[in-house]
């Protein structure tokens, strides 16, 4: 494993001298853990010494930690949240009767002592000086015993105690399928500080911003528990459990209650696992000798899904390194454990119960975010929808790919929720912070469905050549670093030659609506005169189709004059007659056709559906 650790010396070698170049910095937090779990009570206990490196040209005299766990007590913010929200996660509540209504009740609220999550923090200390650690909450505000200068290292030390919850939200034990520990989100884990500043968000059941590092992690469990996680397992041949080499047999002294697994995870900003005493564990060679391990229950139904899974997996991620970038890391692990889907470093747990198509989607899914946020880390909590919805986005292109019957147009069921959301009046713009939103749904679909139309609609407004471009361009620029929503648009920006920030503003810091709609169709002599009209506020470029009578086809495009940029033509077996431009401030364009009006059959805004028109029925023209 030494390799490992040299290129990831080197990586942060370079990203140092890089960064100084351009003014860019990071934080770096690099781990090393020592656990034991005792499997009957759900209880473990810690030392944590964590060599935290403050690479900005700040003086801190505090820092912060996230203890995650403490969430699922009973009037923590959590809680808070499931019982005043309106629509509160179906997985957090139960159903009760009250005055004979239906009421959704916060499970958290009814927690038992021995049911709750927590993590207590002891015996804290900077370079081996008791600091002042306060626990508020699910953050940890420590006020450090001396400023960490910029440009220095200091190591903090500390003791920690944890109870896994009851109530499943990633983490927690038991699950609905019987997977025993799903381990996210356990250890006490330091906050991100950036350009922007400490982001000690608390913990109500959104997502995450972290600390690139490197993790050293040592987990001394029962013998019988089968583990899988983020980073590379070390000491494998002592394990077994399908880690140990080919031909190795692993046999325990007769007197071994418990095993110690040591793992290590470089150049990643989180480190999660799993256990379970049933659990069947396959590893199969994936693209570029990639070891992807699948570990799931063993019972027949589960077995027989997961089984097709493994080589359709293979084959996703090989399309993502295609279209994005090679996984950068040698393993990657599908867990079945937790409640749903989540990407952690170099695994997810997912459920895997369902059908196999589900668990291939969510598999699909889920794997997606290792390059949309385990190497291209954005702030989940202030954006979420650069990785849910960029994830999204390959999400689809990659279902579509392993598709029999392919769609023209992969994303039209994204498009249909979209229009919903905007009907219902309940959409947020997406620079809203995750935590902000009046209601789960409208998160969800501005965080996955308007987030991955950021990208598809990108490529109706640059072309999809130049998308494909800009996504392989983001990944490579980008890869190991925190992007912001400015550097994908810097980066459209760059591969196109196109003036994108009226698009980045519109689409994600404004509730303004795409609306473009056929006003008129004139006969004019022997040409036709056609009239469209802008109804919402968001700009865009103009495709235009016009079908004849006689069935051929021709098409038209109206640059938008902000851009500053012509499209290549989408469909180069049509001819394309390139328009003046519009200019945003005039509410409508007109223009003409070389043919009468009675020889068109049909007149087309955006024959490709890839533009977010939230009124279709204006769109399109036909001779009556």
């Amino acid at each position: 494993m030494r390799k490992y650790f040299l290129l990831i010396s080197f990586t942060l070698s370079f990203g140092t001298l890089f960064a100084q170049k351009t003014c860019y910095w990071q934080q770096q937090a690099d781990y090393k853990m020592d656990v034991t779990m005792d499997v009957k009570n759900y209880q473990y206990k810690g030392k944590q010494e964590l060599v935290y490196t403050n690479n900005s040209s700040d003086t801190l005299k505090k820092v912060y930690y996230h203890l995650f766990n403490n969430a699922f007590q009973p009037g923590s913010e959590m809680d808070a949240r499931l019982q005043t929200i309106k629509d509160p996660d179906g997985r957090m509540v139960t159903k009760i009767k009250v005055d004979g209504k239906d009421v959704k009740e916060s499970r958290i609220k009814n927690l038992k002592p021995d049911e709750i999550g927590y993590l207590k923090i002891s015996n804290f200390k900077q370079d081996g000086v008791t600091a002042v650690a306060k626990e508020v909450g699910t953050i940890l505000e420590v006020t450090l015993t001396k400023p960490i200068l910029p440009n220095s290292k200091t190591t903090f030390t500390l003791d920690f105690d944890g109870q896994v919850p009851v109530q499943i939200r990633r983490s927690g034990r038991n699950n609905v399928e019987g997977v025993e520990l799903s381990m996210a989100q356990w250890y006490p884990k330091i906050a991100e500080f950036d350009p922007e500043g400490w982001h000690a968000d608390p913990y109500i059941a959104r997502e995450f911003h972290g600390v690139w590092g490197n993790f050293d992690v040592a987990i001394t469990i029962d013998k019988d528990y089968v583990l899988g996680g983020s980073g590379y397992l070390q000491n494998p041949n002592e394990i077994g459990h399908g880690y140990q080499d080919a031909g190795v047999a692993v046999v325990y002294p007769k007197k071994t209650k418990t095993l110690t697994w040591h793992f290590n995870a470089p150049m990643v900003h989180d480190f999660t696992w799993a256990a379970d005493k049933n659990y069947a564990h396959d590893v199969v060679k994936g693209p570029n000798n990639v070891d992807l391990h699948f570990i799931y229950k063993n019972t027949p139904a589960v077995v027989e899904n997961w089984k097709k899974l493994e080589p359709l997996m293979v084959e996703v991620m090989a399309f993502y390194n295609k279209t994005v970038g090679d996984y950068p890391y040698k393993q990657y692990s599908f867990i079945q454990a937790g409640d749903g889907g989540m990407e952690y470093a170099m695994c997810t747990l997912m459920l895997g119960n369902g059908k196999l198509e589900g668990i291939l989607g969510t598999a699909t899914h889920e794997l997606g975010h290792s390059w949309f946020q385990h190497v291209l880390a954005s702030n989940e909590s202030k954006h979420p929808w650069m990785d849910e919805g960029f994830t999204t986005y390959i999400e689809n292109l990659a279902m579509n790919e392993l598709a029999v019957q392919k769609e023209e147009n992969p994303f039209k069921g994204d498009y249909a929720a979209y229009y919903k959301l905007v009907e219902s009046g309940k959409e947020q713009p997406q620079s809203t912070h995750g935590d902000r939103y009046d209601e789960n749904r409208p998160y969800s679909i501005s965080s996955y469905v308007k987030g991955c139309l950021f990208l598809s609609q990108l490529g109706y407004v640059i072309g999809q050549d130049n998308l494909d471009k800009t996504v392989k361009k983001y990944y490579q620029d980008f890869k190991f670093k925190h992007p912001t929503p400015n550097d994908i648009k810097r980066t459209a920006e760059r591969v196109s030659g196109a003036n994108l920030d009226w698009y980045l503003v519109d689409w994600t810091e404004t509730l303004n609506t795409i609306d473009y709609g056929i006003k008129d169709v004139k006969e004019n002599t022997d040409k036709t005169t056609v009239t469209l009209e802008r109804i919402g506020r968001m700009p865009m470029p103009i495709d235009l189709l016009v079908e004849y009578t006689d069935g051929t086809k021709e098409s038209f495009y109206i640059p938008l004059r902000m851009m500053s940029f012509e499209k290549e033509n989408p469909t180069p077996a049509i001819t394309r007659t390139v328009l003046n431009d519009w200019a945003w401030t005039y509410p409508t364009f007109e223009f003409n056709i070389s043919k009468p009006k009675t020889t068109i059959k049909k007149i087309t805004i955006d024959p490709s559906g890839l533009m977010a028109d939230v009124k279709q029925s204006n769109n399109v023209y036909e001779l009556k």
